[in-house]
């Protein structure tokens, strides 16, 4: 079949262009009207769902090798991606799971460079999955934005890497900025508080909350307020570009 001498050809001969024992996987967590998901991949081999992934080129960095392979792997492109953990358990790649696969492709070789131990990069990034329209690739059957309260059987240990992912964006929400792409370009303070609680999974105190995102110096107050409310009518907000982008590099502080 033509799918398995691609597969065949890019897994098992040579692979002479990669670092072959350094690999790449990127979470992709969407945001839209108070859900947070994350992008997966169905895998053509077997009955489970993945993480966008792949090897690094041996002149390739880090930073680079993950744009290329999540453009790879989903057609996404130019997203802010982070690093956020190396994963590198010697159990983590298991023998016996990479010779189900190789027996399924036909390949009978105990030599195969797939029985090595594997070490990963994490890297995450948070979209609008609405924006976004990924394209399933060479190892997919297809691609699937699931909520994050709904998670299927993942392969290998990509189940850890995406609780690694979740558990360093909510400590990132204390350290960046989040909400732009992801927000109207004006918006409510109640509706940027949910976008922090849909990722946090947890209630915030309204009035701290805005505390502390007023002291941070990212956001600018518009006099319109917004209409058609049962209650006191919020006043719509903007993002502050410059310091924005400016508290992404350098980080964020909130008052006390």
């Amino acid at each position: 079949m033509e799918f398995e001498k691609e597969l065949k050809a890019h897994f098992l001969k040579g692979h002479e262009k990669y670092l072959r024992h350094i690999s790449i996987d990127c979470v992709v967590f969407g945001f839209h009207t108070n859900e947070l998901k994350v992008l997966m991949l169905k895998a053509k081999y077997e009955d489970k769902w993945a993480l966008p992934g792949g090897f690094v080129l041996k002149e390739e960095n880090l930073d680079e090798a993950a744009q290329r392979i999540l453009n790879e792997r989903t057609g996404l492109n130019k997203i802010f991606l982070q690093q956020f953990y190396v994963f590198g358990d010697p159990a983590r790649s298991t023998r016996k799971n990479n010779r189900e696969f190789l027996k399924k492709m036909k390949v009978n070789s105990e030599n195969s460079w797939m029985f090595d131990r594997f070490i990963s990069v994490g890297y995450s990034a948070l979209v609008d999955f609405t924006k976004v329209q990924p394209l399933a690739d060479l190892f997919s059957d297809g691609y699937k934005w699931f909520n994050i309260h709904d998670i299927p059987e993942m392969i290998l240990d990509h189940q850890e890497i995406l609780g690694k992912a979740l558990d360093n964006l909510r400590i990132q929400l204390n350290l960046q900025p989040v909400g732009y792409n992801l927000l109207p370009l004006k918006f409510t303070m109640p509706e940027l508080q949910k976008l922090y609680e849909t990722i946090l999974d947890r209630k915030l105190d309204r009035r701290n909350f805005q505390r502390k995102m007023t002291g941070t110096g990212i956001l600018k107050k518009l006099k319109e307020t917004k209409k058609g409310v049962a209650h006191k009518a919020p006043f719509y907000y903007k993002f502050n570009l410059p310091k924005y982008n400016k508290a992404l590099k350098g980080g964020i502080y909130f008052t006390n």
